[in-house]
């Protein structure tokens, strides 16, 4: 089915509509209240030498290691790490976000898991793996498959400028650099693309959205 809007009027989820604009500009603002939150974590690790990011990292092949693969994702190896994580999250999680708040929520458990277990699974045990890039390449993954499953043109569009902007950093899929984990990238990207096939919006006549996600609102 298609989405309607009532008296806000347009479908928010195509693209020049007054309702997709605004469905966009409530994620932004969402987003950008997400990322202080790493901030703070980050802040307090520093500042009280809690050292979260060995003792809630994923440590490969460990048990006590598993329970980072919820954990990672908030954790960063310094301000520097934070800081190149900050405005992808922002930017990706900006219109994902904006495509309905369950179907965000869904999709970043199912990203968080499948890249979580892959780099427990598959990286180095003499490593601690943080970060949400796992989670930044989930959600470009998303656009991505969204662009074919839903045909959705305007997801292709942002693909294409993150391309432009942080082109250099999707070679992290690839075992480049023994400091970065390409696991958790390439794993998250596929987790990405899972939860687009699953949680996809159903636009054939009389079939419903998976999760009949409205546009994301903010109390």
């Amino acid at each position: 089915m298609t989405w309607h809007d009532g008296p806000r009027g347009g479908d928010p989820h195509r693209f020049g509509t007054d309702a997709f604009y605004a469905a966009l500009g409530r994620a932004f603002v969402a987003m950008c209240a997400v990322v202080p939150v790493l901030f703070l974590v980050e802040a307090l690790d520093v500042g009280l030498r809690l050292d979260l990011d060995v003792t809630a990292g994923i440590i490969p092949h460990r048990i006590q290691g598993l329970d980072g693969v919820f954990f990672s994702p908030f954790l960063h190896a310094g301000w520097n790490h934070l800081y190149s994580n900050s405005i992808p999250l922002i930017l990706l999680g900006t219109f994902v976000l904006a495509a309905g708040t369950r179907r965000f929520l869904w999709s970043t458990m199912v990203i968080i898991l499948v890249s979580g277990l892959g780099v427990w699974f598959t990286g180095s045990p003499n490593s601690v793996v943080v970060g949400a890039s796992g989670v930044i390449f989930g959600y470009l993954g998303i656009l991505l498959t969204r662009g074919v499953v839903e045909r959705s043109w305007w997801n292709f569009a942002v693909v294409l400028l993150v391309g432009l902007l942080y082109g250099w950093q999707l070679l992290g899929i690839l075992p480049t650099d023994e400091r970065i984990s390409w696991q958790g990238h390439l794993f998250g990207l596929l987790g990405g693309v899972v939860a687009a096939i699953l949680f996809r919006r159903r636009v054939e006549t009389g079939t419903p959205d998976r999760l009949g996600s409205p546009p994301v609102t903010l109390p």
